[in-house]
């Protein structure tokens, strides 16, 4: 009931919170410069362990919590099998049942040594039914394709299982409308990651107290992740909702998506090992007369801090409807102000 992975290798390895491309402070054009000297990558919160050392353990739950039942719909991909490696660690009850293509139907996926059968799209609904009779405590996580989005949520919302969708893309607007129609309790966010969330939090903060601080200013956006993510990333389509907030003017096909696993490599600095699995985020605002010059950067290597934040997101959720709460749709930043971070 295990499975390996890699341990963090003897140096003491800490995720590093950066502003800036290339230091640690913040730009102010050519006459003020406050920036730190620059590091040998530019990493802001790089959550993987790094690959040079490959010592093997064991994985074994380091909580109870078998209360709860997790069913991750997406166990064929690398963030649903995170996901599920993270939920096995944290002791919640795997349901062995998941979704996927007609192509993928009938196929049988092993993580932590469960055995994870996945239907196809005929079956969905039935199979679903009766797996939320047998586990009325379950919730589903979500972790497909952007094309899938508002259908599974049309289906959570159906039968009535609790659901965080951790899937990006789709139409927004039309997700909520499902979940807030519904009776269903929902997490909903387009980064899970719960440092990246407390900046995004920050910044949403900053955009109600401050609104217009930066008006007139320009903005430049770069996103790179790995070339199977199709969409644009959600995280930098809620920053720069701030940064509208506070009077920049940008359109959101201006952002500039690197797919390119040499671009990313040579020109952003993405560890080699990471380019299957990372998320950069830069936005660069300049003042009117070019003087003034800010930078802001989120750079994640892997997917534990997801998988980490995703299942936070479960345990959160459970409560939530063990409580009968009143409120049923949350964001992760409502998973951040409950305070019980794991």
């Amino acid at each position: 009931m295990s499975s390996t992975v890699k341990a963090s290798p003897s140096n003491n390895f800490r995720p590093k919170l950066n502003f800036l491309y290339g230091g640690s402070g913040i730009s102010f054009g050519s006459r003020v410069n406050v920036a730190l000297s620059k590091p040998r990558v530019p990493e802001v919160l790089c959550m993987s362990t790094p690959t040079t050392t490959t010592t093997q353990h064991q994985v074994t739950p380091m909580s109870k919590h078998n209360d709860v039942a997790i069913l991750v719909n997406g166990c064929t991909g690398n963030m649903g099998k995170a996901v599920i490696s993270a939920a096995y660690s944290a002791g919640l009850h795997i349901v062995p049942v998941s979704f996927g293509s007609t192509e993928e139907a009938g196929q049988m996926v092993e993580v932590c040594g469960k055995d994870i059968l996945v239907h196809g799209p005929s079956d969905k609904e039935s199979v679903l039914a009766s797996v939320f009779d047998e586990h009325p405590n379950m919730i589903v996580v979500d972790y497909t394709v952007p094309a899938a989005v508002n259908d599974n949520a049309e289906l959570y919302s159906k039968v009535g299982v609790p659901f965080v969708m951790g899937t990006t893309g789709g139409d927004r607007d039309r997700l909520y409308k499902i979940a807030e129609n519904s009776k269903v309790y929902a997490v909903i966010s387009p980064q899970m990651g719960k440092q990246v969330v407390a900046f995004l939090a920050t910044m949403e903060i900053m955009a109600e107290q401050f609104p217009e601080a930066f008006s007139g200013y320009s903005l430049q956006v770069l996103e790179s992740h790995q070339a199977g993510k199709l969409d644009t990333s959600g995280t930098a389509k809620a920053i720069i909702s701030c940064f509208r907030k506070l009077g920049v003017s940008f359109d959101m096909d201006q952002i500039q998506m690197i797919r390119d696993p040499k671009k990313q490599i040579e020109m952003l600095g993405v560890p080699e090992e990471h380019v299957p699995g990372h998320a950069f985020h830069m936005y660069h605002l300049k003042s009117p007369d070019q003087i003034v010059s800010l930078k802001f950067q989120d750079n994640v290597c892997g997917r534990s801090i997801y998988a980490e934040g995703t299942v936070d997101a479960v345990l959160f959720l459970s409560k939530k409807v063990k409580s009968k709460a009143g409120k049923r749709i949350y964001n992760m930043i409502d998973v951040l102000r409950e305070g019980n971070m794991r």
